[in-house]
């Protein structure tokens, strides 16, 4: 038995006058927050309210003609997904011009029929503005009040998404986050970290956009197969962007994201204000599958206490009784204490 759902708590909001920055303190939220009118002021905002091909022209003004990857999908409700037996995803990841696509955008309108290419849906996703549209941000660009830190902060890195009608199935990423909505609605189903058990997340060694994604149809989800859903959904978050508003979403909260209109546009900032000798979290989990996932149960839970204690419990905290010259990797962790670690680990998997 299925029926569509939707999310009815609203995701807490603020009005930002056009122009003005974003709040202090802002980013030390734990939890999404709309930031309505937040862009309203970009030159490409206001193209794209005159129309599509407006903002299409604007765009290509700055493109420096390299050709880029882009997502040629023929489900008609843009749902980039997987094929039915999950062998395979549903769509086609190729390198084409950005001014070309641009153009078949455009003709293709709502995206019902398949057009001449056999493709319905097209969407160029994740794309580096720098690398594609050198000078756009000169006039279409945020400062993000990011915290001090006693070590080099990576730039944010700023992105563009592009496409018609279109479903980014519910996914984590492990940085921070500020999507701006500038052609077209969008729609964010927001839920927290500790709902990732409820969402049934697909594979890890075969995602779209290189994140695992929930295998619930939204549009129609099936409670009999994923019954925990229902909880889930309890505490999930909703928010409608309209063009110049913008949403902050913390790090690890996943998201659900739905392209409305005929013609959208999303420019987002991604930032970790992580040491940069951290990574990806994602290694520590593939090792954790490796080495630690099929051992027997009392095992596995001797060792969930010791990265309590190790890991998520207070940094450096597991070496404070210890002097400062024997506490290795237990004290301050640099780039250089980082790499032999990292030298440490690779000689061991390669026992």
């Amino acid at each position: 038995m299925t029926s569509p759902v939707r999310v009815s708590n609203l995701v807490d909001e603020i009005v930002v006058e056009p122009g003005r920055p974003i709040p202090t303190g802002l980013l030390q939220c734990n939890t999404p927050v709309v930031l309505r009118g937040l862009v309203k002021h970009w030159p490409l905002v206001n193209m794209a309210e005159q129309s599509a091909r407006s903002a299409v022209e604007y765009l290509s003004g700055f493109y420096n003609g390299k050709p880029c990857l882009v997502n040629f999908g023929r489900d008609t409700s843009g749902r980039y997904f997987y094929d039915d037996d999950v062998r395979k995803l549903n769509y086609d990841t190729l390198r084409a011009p950005i001014d070309d696509v641009l153009q078949k955008i455009l003709l293709s309108g709502d995206n019902t029929v398949p057009r001449e290419d056999d493709y319905s849906s097209y969407y160029v996703s994740s794309t580096s503005v720098d690398g594609f549209f050198p000078g756009l941000r000169v006039h279409n660009d945020l400062h993000i009040p990011r915290a001090k830190a006693e070590y080099p902060l990576t730039p944010a890195q700023m992105k563009i998404w592009i496409g018609n009608r279109s479903v980014a199935s519910c996914h984590y990423d492990a940085l921070d986050n500020i999507a701006c909505c500038v052609a077209g609605l969008r729609r964010f189903t927001l839920f927290p970290p500790e709902q990732f058990k409820n969402l049934y997340f697909g594979p890890l060694d075969m995602t779209p956009g290189g994140q695992a994604i929930s295998m619930v149809d939204f549009a129609n989800p099936d409670f009999d197969r994923f019954p925990a859903f229902r909880e889930a959904l309890a505490h999930g978050l909703v928010a409608e962007l309209e063009p110049g508003d913008a949403i902050y979403i913390p790090s690890m909260w996943m998201h659900h994201v739905e392209g409305l209109s005929s013609f959208n546009i999303l420019v987002n900032y991604w930032w970790d204000d992580a040491p940069p000798h951290t990574g990806s979290g994602m290694n520590a989990l593939y090792h954790g599958i490796l080495s630690l996932r099929d051992k027997p149960e009392h095992e596995k839970e001797g060792w969930r206490q010791l990265f309590e204690y190790y890991v998520f419990g207070e940094a450096e905290g597991a070496g404070k009784h210890l002097p400062e010259h024997a506490r290795g990797v237990l004290g301050k962790l640099d780039n250089t204490s980082a790499r032999q670690l990292r030298a440490m680990l690779i000689n061991r998997l390669n026992r």
